[in-house]
């Protein structure tokens, strides 16, 4: 008997010391996406908040009325998954000059200035890079 409480002790020691990594599954939103350059680095688009959005989770951006909102690449819609759209928009302080960049519902904003078409295809999974 004394082996077996060592043995569960030992056990939850080890688990303590090393954690297993788990995460939070999440769905993807699509897999493909439009954009207006191969790495999707390039403005699309101006777009104009017309509502208040609160992320759900760490992969969409915070939006608020009004606020400014550079487009980068356009989801495309698949079954029953909402349009969404990727771009990042900058805090309302100059010094917060990095942005947030993240996914949007494209049916709560209205596009201000197209500055070049999305009409390249792109995957959306990671690809693999190669090292040199």
């Amino acid at each position: 008997m004394t082996r077996r409480v060592y043995l569960v002790v030992l056990l939850l020691c080890l688990r303590l010391m090393c954690p297993l990594v788990t995460g939070i599954f999440m769905d993807k939103l699509a897999s493909k996406k439009l954009c207006a350059d191969d790495d999707c680095v390039y403005t699309i688009s101006l777009a104009r908040a017309e509502e208040d959005y609160n992320a759900p989770d760490c992969r969409f951006i915070n939006i608020k009325k009004g606020q400014l909102i550079y487009v980068y690449s356009k989801l495309v819609k698949e079954d029953d998954s909402g349009e969404f759209w990727a771009g990042s928009v900058y805090g309302e302080q100059y010094e917060d000059h990095m942005g947030t960049v993240g996914y949007f519902p494209s049916s709560l904003v209205s596009e201000q200035h197209v500055y070049q078409e999305a009409n390249k295809t792109v995957p959306t999974t990671v690809r693999n890079l190669q090292k040199p």
